[in-house]
């Protein structure tokens, strides 16, 4: 089952239980997979990893506004949107350890002989093709930029 269809399924699920929170979040993630089909002309559908990154980008941007409603005392606004990207997040690929990453990033590399911070970016393409959505940007390039720094 692909994951637009899984949505589906998830969003008639939300609407039956009258879980408007899932729901809400639910027709958000529909929303940005059909712009997205529409943008690229697409005959057919996404394939998984587009929308994998499309899921990412969603549960990023309910986090970031998360932490500045909270840096601003509105808990009664970063509550919803933490409970949103809890929910998107329950269709991406389990996220792997920190440690996991380090060992892909290490082998990465060694691989590639990268040695400054100029070959972060061949470094991070690498290493974003390998992990293939199961961790996010910001972890990866914070181990690279550790690994490249030293």
């Amino acid at each position: 089952m692909s994951l637009s269809e899984e949505i589906m399924k998830a969003m008639k699920f939300a609407m039956k239980n009258k879980d408007q929170k899932a729901l809400q979040a639910l027709r958000s993630v529909k929303s940005a997979i059909l712009l997205a089909q529409t943008e690229s002309g697409a005959k057919e559908d996404l394939n998984e990893e587009q929308e994998i990154k499309i899921l990412q980008k969603l549960v990023k941007q309910r986090k970031d506004s998360a932490a500045i409603y909270k840096e601003q005392g509105r808990e009664d606004l970063a509550t919803p949107e933490l409970e949103e990207a809890e929910v998107i997040a329950k269709f991406l690929p389990e996220q792997l350890s920190e440690e996991k990453v380090e060992e892909i990033v290490d082998a990465v590399i060694e691989q590639t002989g990268a040695s400054s911070m100029g070959d972060m970016g061949k470094v991070m393409g690498l290493v974003n093709g390998r992990i293939g959505g199961q961790a996010d940007g910001k972890t990866i390039s914070s181990i690279v930029k550790k690994k490249l720094s030293n």
